[in-house]
């Protein structure tokens, strides 16, 4: 199934392959680290973003997309907070680290750059 590749898209596609990512290196961490504290909350937090862009493609309002997309990016805060406390208890390594980090940025970035978008497209 191939997807238009626009704001919309790229998020639909980049928050779940954000997703899935953090389940195997949660997977990974539980397995060769032992750690499931945090593992379980980051899973919870990590995984809700994409969840969250899904329910906004059948938002009943302009509002009600915002809102969904604003649980998405505090969520996606939450999961940065986790994914400290992991390379800080060196749980993680610093590339490894680097690389969660840039593709949460982008995730964060897309969200932003939607809610913005339709709060514009609201006003008008």
């Amino acid at each position: 199934m191939e997807e238009k590749i626009n704001n919309k898209g790229a998020l639909r596609e980049k928050s779940f392959n954000l997703a899935l990512r953090l389940i195997k290196m949660c997977r990974y961490i539980r397995e060769e680290r032992r750690e499931f504290d945090i593992t379980k909350q980051l899973l919870k937090s990590g995984t809700n973003p994409g969840a969250m862009v899904r329910e906004s493609e059948y938002a009943e309002t302009g509002a009600d997309f915002i809102h969904k997309l604003g649980i998405a990016q505090k969520e996606l805060n939450e999961s940065r907070f986790w994914i400290d406390l992991l390379y800080a208890a060196e749980y993680i390594q610093e590339p490894e680290y680097r690389s969660i980090m840039e593709d949460v940025d982008e995730v964060m970035r897309l969200l932003t750059s939607s809610i913005k978008t339709r709060k514009q497209n609201l006003k008008k």
